[in-house]
């Protein structure tokens, strides 16, 4: 991996998720909680909003406060919770600028939360990271890179330990094998995610962020690497089963899902229900702006629909649907 340029986390204040800096004495677990407390508020934000402005400086007011904590006397070990609140804090910001298409702040971002990670030794975050990086790669069309940061999420030291967490940076890496056309290192590569979260224990406490990986997620992935190695009835079938399980409250993951079985159904040359099954995105994220990542996968299948079938009336009204809903976002 190419090295990264770190940028310096900055202040603001957003008392509806991170409570303004008191002044005190000591510094100790209670400011841990209260911080990690924020950390949950902007998780769920992220759920029902995706990336955004307010939710990225919402989170570096967060980190600029628990690295402020971390200077004012306390023990060691309340110290390196403090570097391992901020670097979370930094990879939601990070997150959130990957999620709005701003790569450019994502990378910045990402480097800065692991140089935090590493000073608080939170492979946790580390791992988050990774995986973060992979998904920058992606949206770089860095395939090779996607692959390297995937791998780099699999030695981080939380997937000896979580093979929920195992699981999931062998499918990010599975994503980077199918968007270089290697197909049997990309299935190879779901065998191990499959067989790795087959072993998790669901019940362990972890980081909000984890919540949105499990079976149905693995799925979703799964869907996504068959459609890119050439599989797209596989796929379809994938993404079904996915949706069949993501829960309602995920709905920007169940959009997402729905774009790919669109995609499944337009590789397949089902032209009618795949403009279908795409125009349902639209009504599952009503009343919500669709973050930028969304809008690139839309765009995606409205590239591949203009490419597939340029001259189908339903075509065309799906475009118009596209471009009206593209200008009130």
């Amino acid at each position: 991996m190419r090295r990264r340029n770190f940028l310096t986390a900055t202040t603001g204040t957003t008392a509806a998720v991170v409570v303004p800096l008191v002044a005190q004495h000591s510094v100790g677990t209670s400011d841990v909680i209260r911080l990690r407390s924020g950390l949950d508020a902007l998780t769920a934000l992220d759920q029902k909003k995706g990336g955004h402005d307010g939710l990225e400086r919402a989170a570096l007011a967060g980190a600029a406060e628990a690295l402020e904590k971390q200077k004012q006397g306390a023990s060691q070990r309340i110290r390196l919770r403090l570097f391992g609140v901020a670097a979370d804090y930094t990879a939601t910001a990070a997150w959130s600028a990957l999620d709005a298409r701003q790569p450019d702040r994502a990378q910045a971002l990402l480097g800065k939360a692991l140089y935090l990670a590493g000073m608080a030794n939170d492979p946790i975050t580390e791992l988050r990271v990774w995986n973060s990086y992979a998904m920058l790669a992606y949206q770089r069309g860095e395939h090779a890179e996607t692959v390297d940061s995937g791998q780099a999420a699999q030695h981080t030291a939380i997937t000896r330990r979580d093979p929920l967490l195992a699981s999931l940076a062998h499918a990010r890496t599975a994503l980077g094998h199918s968007n270089l056309g290697n197909r049997q290192a990309a299935l190879r590569c779901l065998g191990y995610a499959q067989e790795a979260l087959g072993k998790a224990s669901f019940d362990e406490p972890r980081p909000g962020w984890v919540a949105f990986y499990g079976p149905a997620e693995l799925t979703a992935m799964t869907a996504i690497v068959r459609d890119r190695i050439g599989d797209p009835a596989e796929a379809e079938a994938a993404s079904h089963q996915a949706l069949a399980t993501i829960p309602k409250q995920f709905r920007r993951n169940r959009a997402m899902a729905t774009t790919r079985l669109a995609l499944t159904q337009l590789h397949q040359r089902d032209i009618d229900q795949a403009c279908a099954t795409a125009s349902t995105v639209f009504e599952l994220m009503a009343g919500q702006p669709i973050p930028g990542r969304m809008r690139s996968l839309l765009g995606d299948y409205y590239r591949d629909l203009i490419a597939l079938a340029p001259d189908a009336s339903v075509a065309q009204e799906w475009g118009d649907r596209y471009r009206y809903e593209w200008s009130r976002a």
